[in-house]
């Protein structure tokens, strides 16, 4: 009797084996996406018009994303992140001077711990491409634009939890390193100096696999 409830015990285990070599994950999350930020100044410093200077910000957004793991093997595979966000940039005490869309498709090689497990912890690093678009910045004297494209690294933490033999739900931390340039268009592209995003990226949502 004390072998079959060990045997039984054994079988729930590992019945969220829900990925080995050749799967599709995809899942299905809620992300915040909450900027640290930092700034320079550029060569409008002299008149008083760096972003430091002007105390530039950027304010968090929460977005649907989706994402496919594909599993080169039963422990290790290659996540590509798909979402876009909206981010509102302020001036002095909160002033804003508008928004800005990020679109940062993301590719993390990920180590995927306990592959026979209901609980599958992993830890990613990767690279991500940041596209800015849907521009809408004035700062009231001039129109500002930001350069278009941003290439940075990406670190990783997360974890699926099996609640079927189908699906599971996972939470996952994201660093992202995201760095643009500012300028004020009124003033020939004068350099308000660089912004620097780098957002925290956590995530809560579902998944199955194919």
């Amino acid at each position: 009797m004390k072998k079959l409830a060990i045997a039984v015990a054994l079988a729930a285990l590992s019945t969220g084996a829900f990925a080995a070599q050749g799967d599709i994950i995809a899942r299905f999350r809620v992300i915040n996406v909450n900027p640290d930020v930092s700034t320079t100044n550029g060569d409008a410093a002299g008149a008083g018009l760096g972003l430091t200077q002007l105390k530039a910000d950027v304010k968090s957004d929460t977005v649907p994303e989706l994402d496919f793991t594909y599993m080169l093997t039963n422990n290790i595979g290659a996540e590509l992140i798909l979402g876009t966000s909206r981010h509102e940039v302020t001036v002095g005490n909160g002033t804003s001077v508008g928004k800005v869309s990020v679109l940062p498709p993301t590719l993390t090689a990920q180590y995927h711990f306990s592959p026979e497990a209901n609980f599958r912890p992993y830890v990613g690093a990767g690279i991500n491409f940041t596209r800015f678009y849907n521009v809408g910045l004035d700062a009231g004297i001039s129109k500002l634009s930001v350069k278009k494209n941003s290439f940075g690294p990406a670190l990783q933490i997360g974890a699926d939890y099996a609640i079927s033999k189908d699906y599971f739900v996972n939470v996952d931390v994201k660093k992202i390193w995201i760095k643009t340039k500012v300028t004020a268009d009124a003033a020939s592209n004068l350099n308000l100096g660089d912004l620097t995003i780098n957002p925290l990226v956590v995530g809560v949502g579902i998944g199955t696999k194919f």
